[in-house]
Formats: structure tokens, C-alpha cells, sequence
């Protein structure tokens, strides 16, 4: 139930509300191609019609804009929240995603 309650609210860069997490430790630890996850973007959780697979390549829905997924950007670590989770950038030039992890599609 904790780790639920942890998934459904959580941000890479916390205030310390989940340092009793179990799940904490491998959260922070995550990596893509393009360096550590939570290093420069907070991590959320994406709802199924919010991403997708197609031809091999990765796409997820950040505010009604679907954007490609770099394959640099793919954790491919197994997924320990079972939920999709991204960590999207956003600067003066769009959003880019620093990570992003698939879930299980339900």
C-alpha cells in the first residue's frame, strides 16, 4: 500500500515526504543515457492512453503534446513501481524527456 501511495504523488526531487520509502533508494538511483533521472527533472507517472508504443520507439502525452522519446532516454532496468514514469525537461526550446520507463499496460 505504501509503495501505491509512494507511485501515484511521486516527484524525483522530493521534500523528504518519502525518505521511508522502500522504493526510494532504487528511485533515486535510476539512470538513462543521458545521466541520472532525478538530477535535473521531477519523475510523475503516466496513465496508459498517455503513452505509447509504436515501431520499436517510445511516445508520451505531457500537456496535450505527444513527444517522441529518445531511445537514450529508455531506463531499461525492470520496473520496480509497475507504473509508466517519466521525467520530462522543459526549456525555452520544448519539453525533451530525460527519462522515461515503461510500465505494464493494463
Amino acid at each position: 500500500m505504501l509503495a501505491a501511495a509512494f507511485i501515484g504523488a511521486v516527484q524525483a526531487r522530493d521534500d523528504g515526504r518519502y525518505s521511508l520509502s522502500p522504493l526510494k533508494p532504487w528511485f533515486d538511483s535510476l539512470r538513462s543515457g543521458k545521466g541520472p533521472c532525478c538530477s535535473d527533472a521531477d519523475g510523475f507517472a503516466v496513465l496508459d492512453p498517455d503513452w505509447e508504443s509504436k515501431s520499436g520507439h517510445y511516445r508520451v502525452r505531457i500537456d496535450n503534446e505527444w513527444i517522441e522519446v529518445p531511445d537514450d532516454a529508455v531506463i531499461t532496468e525492470p520496473n520496480r513501481a509497475g507504473r509508466t514514469m517519466v521525467w520530462p525537461i522543459k526549456g525555452s526550446l520544448g519539453t525533451s524527456i530525460r527519462c522515461f520507463m515503461p510500465g505494464s499496460m493494463t
